[in-house]
């Protein structure tokens, strides 16, 4: 989202939440001492410098953020798990059993 533009702002993110949240974005781009720096103001003062300090920082709110799917999800035993027999078969037997189903075709 950062490299297609998106910035929290007070109009498209900042304005829209809590104070509480607004403190924590600037906790998590910037770190606790910052967040003294406008804990006191009101909601759209508030809201307005948080975009300043944000401004640059590539914060993204929580839902925005994508997982990191570069590192595999490793199985905590080490090895992989086996599938059940029924699974896998061979998918050969199975195209038999489903030639001989009556198929359900939808009227138009």
């Amino acid at each position: 989202m950062v490299t297609a533009g998106w910035k929290p702002t007070v109009d498209n993110y900042l304005g829209r939440v809590t104070k509480p949240r607004i403190l924590e974005a600037v906790r998590e781009a910037k770190g606790e001492s910052l967040v003294g720096l406008i804990d006191h103001l009101k909601k759209g003062d508030m809201a307005r410098e948080a975009e300043r300090l944000l401004d640059g920082t590539g914060w993204l709110p929580e839902p925005l953020r994508l997982a990191d799917i570069d590192s595999p999800q490793q199985d905590p035993a080490g090895a992989a798990e086996t599938l059940p027999e029924f699974l896998a078969d061979d998918d050969e037997a199975h195209a038999d059993l489903e030639d001989d189903q009556p198929r359900v075709v939808a009227a138009e």
